[in-house]
């Protein structure tokens, strides 16, 4: 007991047990819950994340809309894409297919 009181005359006598407990409450705060730093980080990169995946999917509309575009207007580009991607033919043609 002895040791103990010397100790704490020693060492915490001199510490003021409101910093203390100051201290130990915004270690608490930034450390636990989802508020801690890990977790806003984890979030931050989550949003991060989904911009570019918005961003990739606005450029592919982008070129699709173009290639939309180009199909109503061209005739012949529409036969082209129906006979390429659709493995369509004409009448008096044989089609043949190799992978």
């Amino acid at each position: 007991m002895n040791k103990l009181k010397e100790f704490y005359n020693n060492y915490l006598s001199h510490i003021n047990k409101y910093v203390v407990v100051v201290v130990i409450f915004l270690v608490l705060i930034t450390t636990t819950g989802d508020s801690s730093f890990y977790n806003r980080y984890m979030y931050d990169e989550k949003i991060r994340s989904l911009e570019n995946e918005i961003e990739h999917y606005r450029k592919e509309i982008e070129v699709n809309s173009q290639k939309l575009k180009e199909l109503r207007t061209d005739k012949e580009g529409l036969e082209r894409f129906a006979r390429e991607e659709y493995l369509m033919k004409r009448d008096n043609e044989d089609v043949f297919i190799i992978k």
